[in-house]
């Protein structure tokens, strides 16, 4: 039961970190600086940690989910460009930005919900005190996931409203993650190789796509500036939980 109170926690979280995006949907360049930083650090501070240390802790090889994390990356590097080849005509491809690949993003970033659920689900199986600290830590970062859902929606040409329903979706997968975890569990080794996917995956989203965008028309230190301060405030959470 405490398990799905904390799961409803992180619906709240995520839901308002999305309607303040959408609410400041004109501000959004300033939103994508923030959101670079963030989805850059969570790959460096937290997700590759949690790889090295599953993969120790269960005597896993660190290699498949390094290929894993190429993998990912490169996945969504073809599928941008290939949304992009087959609607050229378009915007004569200098628009590099597509509803396909804003909607595919933000389905990836709601499977990791998924799991932040699940992570929730398991830590309270184990133990109340752990589930807490791996609640805090979904909460500390899901504001920034709905903000991460609602910028990549919008970023990519998708409506608000379309923009809304993804982030509702990321909003509740954690609630499913949590009662999933009554069903069944992921065994370590496929979890590794998740998460090295995912990490490639937003490597990319992070620093190829939404870097570019933020900077492309509005040079100025406060970009940069927002941009660190993502990184910070991910190096801080991963630190305190």
């Amino acid at each position: 039961m405490s398990a799905l109170i904390f799961a409803i926690c992180a619906f709240f979280s995520t839901l308002l970190g999305g309607l303040f995006g959408i609410r400041y949907h004109d501000k959004l360049h300033y939103i994508i600086s923030f959101t670079a930083g963030v989805l850059v650090a969570v790959v460096f501070f937290d997700i590759i940690p949690e790889i090295f240390n599953l993969t120790t802790v269960n005597g896993l090889s660190i290699t498949l989910p390094m290929i894993a994390l190429v993998l990912g990356f490169l996945a969504i590097h073809i599928l941008e460009k290939y949304a992009l080849i087959h609607h050229s005509h378009e915007e004569e491809y200098a628009e590099h930005k597509h509803p396909t690949v804003g909607l595919i993003s933000a389905l990836g970033l709601a499977f990791h919900s998924l799991l932040d659920g699940i992570g929730i689900g398991l830590a309270f199986h184990v133990d109340y005190r752990i589930g807490l600290l791996v609640t805090l830590a979904v909460l500390a970062h899901d504001f920034s996931d709905g903000l991460n859902t609602v910028s990549l929606m919008l970023v990519h040409k998708n409506t608000k409203r379309k923009a809304f329903w993804m982030l509702l979706l990321d909003a509740v997968t954690p609630i499913v993650g949590v009662a999933l975890t009554f069903l069944f569990v992921i065994p370590n080794s496929i979890l590794t190789l998740y998460l090295g996917f995912f990490a490639g995956f937003l490597l990319y989203i992070g620093a190829a796509d939404l870097l570019p965008e933020a900077h492309s028309k509005h040079s100025s230190y406060k970009l940069i500036g927002l941009t660190m301060l993502g990184m910070i405030f991910i190096f801080i959470v991963t630190r305190l939980t």
